[in-house]
């Protein structure tokens, strides 16, 4: 093999401290790959692999140019892996030998600043691990914005899951010696792992944790040495640790959030249909965060709860102020992440004017605010104005100033009077140029001499081919192009060096002003996150307002015996999706000698929205928003338990069955009398007997035991006699009525248990065969008259050999109603919703009323 170049030498020993991640290795104007970095970069990147050296020694390269680096970052970053990005950090005119390059920044899936990797309207999360004994602590960041969060969990996994499967999470930071239980947890979670040693906080990080415990210590300085590692920065904008208390919260497992749709729908994985869809009335980007936040951990201390809730009742009674408010916050920018870009030293003068106009909002904002009352005030006292910061950007900047930082332009004229005179000797210079183009025209009787400019050459005057004989001999040609010569003057190159001397002091010094104004800015980066975090929590509060006028949302109040009174009420997300008016508006009533509602009825009819709702309801309450329902009488609940849907986990093998079971065990054991439990058609994994035998004890030890706020759905019928054995359960049932033959949900829910199940009519709105459906009627009648079983039907004529789609009615002996022609959009549309459809997260019952929707659609 032949020798390593001295490049390639070093290449190579760059390589090798970052073997887990792909170097992009600074080469002119292009970042350039080797060897495997290159085979595998040019697959995911879709561009062309070559070679560097001929024969057996030829390495593999790729390489994409450095001005459009950061679309091909993302897709790597999207993708899960890590960009080590290596630049030159020396001059090659004052080089020896090869260039010093070093890597000034890791990028990671965690640690992204800026790019499509990024969403607006969530945070971006990494976190870290530490293990002591049987807890976990943990500590998770978002390095745009400077947030950093910390806390312990129990060694459950799914306490574990209940705070990193959120939203935003990118990135899993554990040490190489993490306990072995978790392996297999660990190759399973959805987003990237890494591995790092180091647990200690950074020296001038320090201030930032004042906490006690050992463990969350750890946690927090595996987040940010990390951090400090691969930035390779001062990470000025880091704010102080928020150890989180977990009996100030509502506590909701992954499983819960998920299942209520609340800032993801289970179908399309999107945030419509989803509560934070519907409550999203923010106008900022750091609003919309913290309502995301707040929905997945709503408030359980009574007075937080309380003080949103009044600012929300002021908000939607004094309309001209909430108007003031949001004319104002339409013309804030992300002020988090503008912080963290000064931190960064990465911005540039226009996101700054984004700061600045910002800042110029907040004075229109409070004084609305402030005019609220008591409640207002309480609220922007919490942070100051930034005025004089905003006064100075305004007089240093111009209005619209270029992306580059580099090519002046940035500065108002009048901040600075070096740099006026600066600009002034410039743009007299250029006047002076077209003084002396006129006079050598007019000298040389060369009509189509003009003074032109190029980086190669500088200044020349140039002339027509047809005209060069007119040239005068103080011309000095310098180019000679196809229809054109080129010439100089010692006139002119006088004048071109007066002209680029001052051009290249006025940039040289606009630059470092630029600079100045930065790192004035920078200092104010504590008042201005503060700031931040105030007006997002206005924008949150002003939305809810929105929301509550237009949607009818009635205010909450909260009751010390643990009762709960929902008059009318309604599941807001449901709501919006159909009809106007059309929505079947329910009562909830709980308290001490009514704490379980069984409830039965036909499938479809409506049972896990009636629960869905309460859950919905409750967690609207905690946050500060008023809820969908003529009274609401609430208790504060510690945490709410569902387990509602069913869907085999994949990843680790076990069956929907077990999945119920383990999620069921969860919810006993963790649950205490100021919990709210949903649990919906327990037991129907296992054979009948097993599972109605499951489902009366679990009804049972909640009963005796647990004595939680609970609605159980269920189609074992035969449980409703337990009414008379438990005294805090009470049966009630979903209506549904007969006419000619159909089935009618009335979506009402009544006392008393149901009577009959209508699922033979429900297997008839999904168009099962009439062959079976028939069938089915004919055994139920056989069963319902006391018979073991029926006797095998006789063999009739097979169906035709044909396969049904979704979108084509079976041949049935009766007469049907045509389906009308389906058009090419229709069919179009169907079938992408069907691709987006997430199989594994749908009941059965949901399953089938998207059946029904999308023949409802064809018909």
């Amino acid at each position: 093999m032949a020798q390593q170049t001295p490049m390639m030498q070093q290449y190579l020993s760059i390589k090798s401290e970052y073997k887990d991640a792909f170097l992009f290795f600074r080469l002119g104007d292009f970042y350039e790959l080797f060897h495997e970095d290159a085979i595998q970069a040019a697959q995911l990147l879709e561009i062309t692999l070559t070679k560097r050296g001929k024969g057996d020694d030829a390495i593999p390269m790729c390489g994409v140019p450095y001005h459009s680096a950061e679309s091909y970052i993302d897709k790597i970053i999207e993708k899960g892996y890590k960009i080590a990005v290596c630049e030159q950090v020396e001059d090659p005119r004052e080089a020896k030998g090869v260039v010093k390059r070093d890597v000034v920044r890791v990028i990671t899936p965690g640690t992204v600043m800026e790019g499509r990797a990024l969403s607006a309207e969530e945070n971006h999360y990494i976190a870290a691990l530490s293990f002591h004994k049987d807890k976990i602590a943990y500590a998770k960041s978002d390095l745009t914005t400077g947030e950093t969060e910390a806390g312990i969990v129990t060694d459950e996994l799914v306490e574990l899951e209940r705070v990193l499967f959120i939203d935003g999470m990118k990135e899993l930071i554990v040490s190489h010696d993490y306990p072995g239980d978790l392996k297999s947890w660990l190759k399973a979670v959805p987003f990237t792992v890494s591995f790092d040693d180091q647990d200690t906080i950074p020296e001038p990080l320090q201030s930032l944790y004042d906490g006690q415990d050992e463990a969350v210590e750890k946690a927090v300085g595996r987040v940010w040495s990390y951090l400090s590692e691969t930035q390779k920065r001062s990470l000025d904008h880091l704010q102080p640790v928020t150890v989180r208390m977990s009996q100030q919260f509502m506590q909701m497992d992954a499983h819960t959030r998920r299942n209520l749709e609340l800032t993801s729908s289970l179908i399309d994985r999107t945030k419509k249909v989803t509560l934070f869809g519907l409550l999203d009335e923010t106008k900022t980007a750091m609003g919309s965060r913290r309502l995301r936040r707040w929905i997945e951990s709503p408030l359980y201390h009574q007075q937080a709860i309380e003080r949103r809730l009044e600012l929300v009742n002021k908000l939607k009674d004094e309309m001209l102020e909430r108007v003031n408010i949001q004319d104002a916050l339409q013309n804030v920018y992300d002020l988090e992440r503008l912080v963290g870009k000064v931190a960064y030293g990465n911005v540039n003068a226009r996101e700054l004017v984004q700061l600045k106009r910002s800042l110029q909002q907040a004075p229109s904002i409070f004084e609305a605010v402030n005019k609220l009352g008591i409640e207002g005030r309480a609220v922007t006292k919490e942070a100051e104005l930034c005025e004089t910061l905003a006064d100075h950007l305004q007089n240093a900047l111009v209005d619209e100033p270029p992306i580059s930082t580099k090519d002046g332009g940035m500065i108002r004229k009048g901040f600075h009077e070096q740099l006026d005179e600066y600009r002034e000797a410039n743009e007299n210079g250029k006047t002076c140029l077209a003084i002396l183009e006129r006079e050598e025209r007019e000298k040389s009787s060369i009509k189509t001499l003009k003074i032109g400019y190029n980086r190669v050459f500088g200044y020349y005057l140039e002339v027509s081919r047809g005209q060069s004989h007119l040239v005068p001999d103080y011309f000095e040609r310098k180019q000679t192009l196809t229809n054109a010569e080129r010439y100089v003057t010692p006139e002119l190159k006088d004048m071109e060096r007066k002209i680029l001397d001052a051009q290249e002091k006025m940039e040289v010094l606009e630059y470092d002003l630029f600079v100045q104004i930065r790192e004035t800015t920078k200092a104010q980066i504590t008042k201005i996150q503060q700031l931040a975090k105030v007006i997002s929590y206005i924008d949150v509060l002003q939305g809810f307002a929105v929301v509550s006028e237009n949607r009818r949302f009635t205010r909450p109040s909260f009751t010390d015996d643990r009762t709960l009174n929902l008059v009318n009420s309604r599941h807001p997300v449901v709501e919006v999706t159909i009809p106007a008016g059309d929505y079947v508006a329910n009562d909830v009533h709980l308290h001490e000698e009514r704490e379980m509602l069984l409830i039965t009825g036909p499938n479809m009819a409506g049972k896990s929205t009636y629960m869905r709702q309460v859950a919905i309801i409750s967690i609207m309450a905690q946050i500060g928003c008023y809820v969908p329902s003529d009274t609401a009488q609430l208790p504060r609940f510690d945490r709410i338990f569902t387990r509602i849907g069913a869907a085999d986990d994949l990843v680790s093998g076990q069956s929907t069955f077990m999945v119920e079971m383990v999620e069921t065990e969860y919810a006993l054991n963790q649950a205490t009398n100021n919990s709210l439990i949903l649990l919906d058609e327990i037991g129907r994994g296992t054979s009948t007997y097993d599972g109605m035998a499951l489902a009366q004890a679990i009804i049972e030890f909640i009963h005796e035991r647990v004595r939680a706020k609970t609605l159980f759905s269920t189609h074992y019928h035969e449980l409703t006699v337990l009414e008379e054995e438990l005294e805090t359960l009470d049966n009630v049932h979903v209506k549904a009525e007969e006419e000619d033959g159909n089935v009618v949900f009335l979506h009402r829910v009544e006392k008393g248990r149901a009577d009959k199940s209508y699922g033979i009519h429900v297997a008839k709105l999904a168009s099962l065969p009439t062959e079976v459906t028939d069938r089915a009627e004919t055994l139920l009648k056989t069963y319902e008259s006391g018979q073991p079983t029926a006797p095998v039907q006789e063999r009739t004529e097979p169906m035709p050999d044909e396969q049904l789609t979704l979108f084509e009615e079976p041949k049935r002996a009766e007469k049907v109603k045509e389906p009308k022609p389906t058009t090419d959009r229709e069919l179009a549309q169907l079938k992408e919703e069907l691709q987006q459809l997430d199989v594994l997260h749908l009941t059965p019952f949901e399953a089938l009323e998207k059946l029904y929707e999308w023949q409802r659609k064809l018909r």
